[in-house]
């Protein structure tokens, strides 16, 4: 039903992915960046906990923030395996397989999320352990966030310089935004290796930003020719 629809027109359903991809990266950093920033204080458990324990609406605005990138991610992860799937359905269904994977690790990084409130929330009923050992623990709980998270990027990065190969193939994106955006996947990907990352944050972050930026607004405001995307599918076809 959803590749009949396309066949109809693409240009529409190019621009809900474009706001899919702005409003799920929109909730994955307020979750992830913004929230944390105000609250967690790396190697500080005690401050750490009594920012969560006082601010724990903030705090679970944030677990629902970067919880709901979530279904976005894969929402637009679909549209975009349309999108492409007449340029070549392998590279396409990659594409997916990749993303699926990032949302596998932002799940589980979600579940790391939440998991200190719960803890410093019930101290009373885990009597074994002290409040330092308790908070202690919820401070490493929350680098297991960060550490899945970052993985996510890991694989999202992968995502970025797939679908930037197929932009650059596809003549219904300008080439250069696939260029762009495979640098930008080339950007997250060094978060595989966090010893680098220690010396080239945030520039290899930043790299990022012209490439989702530029296909952003393409998407959004530009969306994909009717004719430029069937003549590509007809060229394609037998890929």
């Amino acid at each position: 039903m959803t590749s009949n629809i396309f066949e109809t027109s693409p240009k529409p359903y190019a621009r809900i992915a474009g706001f899919c991809y702005l409003l799920g990266s929109l909730t994955s950093v307020y979750g992830q960046m913004i929230v944390f920033g105000k609250l967690i204080k790396p190697g500080n458990a005690t401050e750490t906990s009594a920012n969560i324990l006082s601010q724990e609406s903030l705090f679970r605005l944030g677990f629902v923030s970067s919880f709901v990138a979530v279904p976005l991610h894969i929402l637009w992860a679909v549209l975009f395996y349309h999108l492409f799937k007449k340029l070549s359905r392998t590279v396409s269904l990659f594409a997916g397989f990749i993303m699926l994977m990032a949302c596998v690790m932002w799940t589980l990084s979600s579940f790391f999320y939440i998991l200190p409130l719960l803890i410093l929330k019930g101290m009373n009923y885990f009597d074994a352990f002290t409040h330092e050992q308790l908070q202690a623990l919820s401070l490493m709980l929350i680098k297991l966030n960060v550490q899945s998270y970052d993985l996510g990027l890991v694989f999202f990065g992968l995502w970025c310089m797939v679908i930037g190969y197929l932009i650059f193939k596809s003549t219904f994106i300008p080439r250069i935004i696939g260029i762009l955006e495979m640098l930008a996947g080339l950007g997250y990907l060094t978060l595989l290796w966090q010893p680098l990352v220690y010396y080239i944050y945030p520039y290899n972050l930043a790299l990022a930003g012209p490439g989702e930026i530029s296909l952003l607004f393409w998407l959004l405001i530009k969306g994909v020719k009717d004719s430029k995307w069937n003549e590509t599918s007809c060229t394609h076809q037998n890929e």
